[in-house]
């Protein structure tokens, strides 16, 4: 499999809901240089036969001076009256108390339903804005304008929304889709190297669980990846982008179980990051370290081999993510097993895991030995954590 060359300046995933919900598909625009169209694109989607007239930017501190000024002139040569709220970076800002803080800055600001909210950044300010556009007024015009490699690939498209609880990660949400996400590959340049390699565990996964052809590409093109190729970037994020769609719009509201295919390794990822503290893992390190989990319990329940285990975590270190949680080596794999009790996917405490059952596919396993389980978590309780 080879990727597409960069010679067209952008390319478009429609994400197509089923049903009722027909008219609230939308389109993931990907490429260099895409953001400059942002404000053409808002401008030209209407609601309730309005075209837009005013947007407000929520954009986190990281990215205000450049992507979201970028974004805010945009909208302002398609005519769009713009209004910028700032968030802080990191996963600590997706709480109740700047959710809250958030709704009174829109109160404030008099925002109707024709406002449009615009998240800029990344994951954490795309989950955060996402919940509050749907919350506020019963639900406001939304875009995605990821700017990481995670919101790019992943966490931007679908349409989940949330705020993280001292009890648990994105317990509190919404399914709020979209109208449309901008993704800008040239905004990935100014990427920290940590949240580069963070976004690349749900790369990752993607070829775990849906497309081993994709999982073997990565492994023969880690180096051009972890290189920021322009070609090999925008294919990563096309692919991750077409992948996830054809989930969500066969499962919207993961209800038929199809949609839980994607949760791969966050079981165990969300139980890490609750439980050392938020931001201490970022959360590709965290899935990363998940997945590993998530494969070595499936080896033991007999549902894979070594060998694909050994892959996984090959192409996992290759693309510089970690494969154990040492800043949790004191952590009892008890707590951690209450902790995934909380787990959306549970049901009635019960555990249920997203588990591989050959590369490219993987199924829902429930009734597994909570004893084999803490067996897994304490071999990955060892070494060191990132820097």
């Amino acid at each position: 499999m080879t990727p597409p060359t960069v010679s067209s300046s952008s390319r478009s995933i429609r994400v197509r809901l089923a049903g009722d919900a027909a008219d609230r598909s939308y389109t993931v625009v990907i490429g260099s240089g895409v953001l400059g169209g942002l404000g053409a694109a808002i401008h030209s989607r209407p609601t309730d036969s309005v075209n837009a007239s005013r947007a407000i930017i929520v954009a986190d501190s990281a990215v205000l001076v450049s992507h979201a000024a970028a974004a805010e002139a945009s909208l302002q040569a398609a005519g769009i009256d713009t209004q910028t709220l700032t968030v802080l970076a990191g996963e600590s800002a997706k709480s109740v108390t700047e959710a809250a803080r958030l709704w009174s800055e829109l109160a404030h600001l008099a925002a109707d339903r024709h406002t449009h909210i615009v998240a800029v950044g990344g994951g954490v300010v795309g989950d955060l804005t996402g919940f509050v556009a749907a919350t506020f007024a019963r639900g406001l015009p939304f875009w995605q304008v990821p700017t990481t490699l995670m919101a790019q690939v992943d966490s931007a498209v679908g349409g989940k929304t949330g705020i993280n609880l001292d009890a648990g990660k994105n317990l509190v949400g919404a399914f709020w889709q979209p109208l449309g996400v901008v993704a800008d590959v040239n905004t990935l340049a100014t990427l920290p190297e940590r949240e580069f390699k963070s976004g690349l565990a749900e790369v990752v996964k993607y070829g775990m669980i849906l497309d081993a052809q994709f999982f073997g590409w990565l492994e023969t093109n880690a180096h051009s990846v972890m290189a920021r190729d322009p070609a090999a970037i925008l294919y990563v994020v096309e692919r991750s982008v077409a992948l996830k769609a054809d989930v969500v719009e066969r499962d919207e509201h993961e209800r038929s179980g199809l949609r839980a295919v994607l949760n791969y390794g966050h079981t165990f990822a969300h139980a890490f990051e609750t439980t050392a503290g938020y931001g201490v893992l970022l959360h590709g390190e965290a899935v990363a370290i998940g997945m590993a989990c998530a494969a070595r319990l499936a080896m033991e329940l007999g549902h894979i081999g070594a060998d694909i285990v050994a892959r996984q975590d090959r192409l996992l270190e290759s693309l510089g993510l970690p494969l154990r949680a040492p800043c949790l080596r004191h952590t009892p794999a008890e707590k951690l097993l209450a902790v995934m009790a909380r787990d959306k996917k549970a049901v009635a405490g019960r555990l249920n895991f997203v588990l591989p059952e050959r590369l490219g596919h993987v199924g829902l396993v429930g009734g597994i030995d909570p004893s084999l389980v803490c067996r897994v978590l304490m071999q990955s309780l060892l070494s060191d954590c990132p820097a």
